[in-house]
């Protein structure tokens, strides 16, 4: 239980720096131009590390619920196919929505997809080997 907890904080912690290098760095900024009429101001950074705090916990119970019938036989395997399976269910999801509902440029949106797609196979790696 303890591993759970310790590695659940890491990984939101981990989820909130690498949202902050993914959407604050200079070319994302620049990126998201596209979002800047609807964008706020100010970002609550409390609030972001608290959700994503949050979602550490979540993504790494789904992980242990899933464990044993995730394809692979290490937990490497096992932890980049939930990364996978997670990519798929928030950011792939979230770019065809996006693509649908908006004018956003494909390279806006082919950077949304990628940052996410590493974002989630290094917090399914890490599940994988730390987590069982």
């Amino acid at each position: 239980m303890l591993r759970y907890v310790v590695v659940s904080l890491f990984g939101g912690l981990l989820l909130g720096v690498l949202d902050g290098i993914i959407n604050a760095n200079p070319y994302a900024q620049k990126l998201f131009d596209v979002y800047k009429p609807i964008s706020k101001t100010s970002v609550n950074i409390i609030l972001g590390f608290g959700i994503d705090i949050f979602y550490g916990f979540v993504m790494a119970g789904l992980f242990l619920l899933l464990y044993k019938s995730l394809p692979g036989s290490t937990g490497l395997v096992k932890g980049i196919t939930f990364g996978l399976i997670t990519s798929f269910f928030s950011v792939l999801m979230h770019v065809f929505s996006q693509l649908m509902m908006f004018k956003v440029p494909l390279g806006t949106l082919v950077y949304v997809f990628l940052t996410g797609l590493f974002e989630m196979l290094v917090i399914g790696i890490i599940f994988g080997l730390t987590l069982k």
